[in-house]
Formats: structure tokens, sequence, C-alpha cells
């Protein structure tokens, strides 16, 4: 097991808590791999010290284009995110069970820019 940096999509935009309150959420990849574990700090692209979704976790070693749930985000997630930074929001997916459904669809640039 070593230390990391892991990099991913979302950001301190799109859940906040973490940054704020030390809020703990659950990181997983959707595939399984057999790559064993790493000791990271889970980060997103926008350039501000507070944008980590999680500090010194073991998670599974991930490669670019592996894909992670970040778990029991919620309406509180959607309710605290932001478009700072230009950045839109990402699809929200309900999972119930061994069942999923999208229940809000990303936003596009247009709707980013529909008030400007």
């Amino acid at each position: 097991m070593g230390e990391g940096i892991v990099i991913v999509d979302a950001s301190m935009t799109d859940l906040i808590r973490p940054a704020l309150y030390s809020a703990y959420h659950e990181i997983l990849p959707l595939r399984r791999s057999h790559r064993g574990t790493v000791r990271a700090d889970v980060v997103g692209p926008v350039c501000e010290t507070g944008d980590f979704l999680a500090r010194g976790r073991e998670i599974e070693n991930v490669l670019p284009g592996d894909l992670l749930a970040v778990c029991t985000a919620g309406a509180y997630g959607f309710a605290q995110s932001s478009n700072y930074n230009a950045r839109t929001r990402p699809v929200e997916v309900l999972v119930d069970g061994d069942t999923c459904r999208v229940i809000r669809t990303r936003e596009s640039y247009e709707d980013l820019v529909r008030g400007e």
C-alpha cells in the first residue's frame, strides 16, 4: 500500500461537504480490480486547496478511465453544489437495491450560460 493522489472529474463544486466539515463519503470502483489498494487523497480538478473528496483514504488502486461511485451524496450534495469555475453539475443517479436510474441529467454548457 502506497501514498498517493487520485485525481477525479468530480470536485468540490459537485460535493462540498468533505471540504466544509470533513463529511465522509464512501468511494467505490464500479468495477472491481485485483490491483490492490492505495492510501490516497481523492481530489478534483479545481485549483483550490479545498477541492478534495477524501483525504488519506484507503481505496482500490485505480487507473485512468476507471469509474468511481461517491456514495450517499444525496439531495444535500445537489443543494450545496455550484457552478464555480464555470463547471456544470453532474448527472444524478439513484441507486435502489440492485436497480439504478437517472433522476437528474448532466447540465450542459447551454444550461450554464442560459441566464447570461
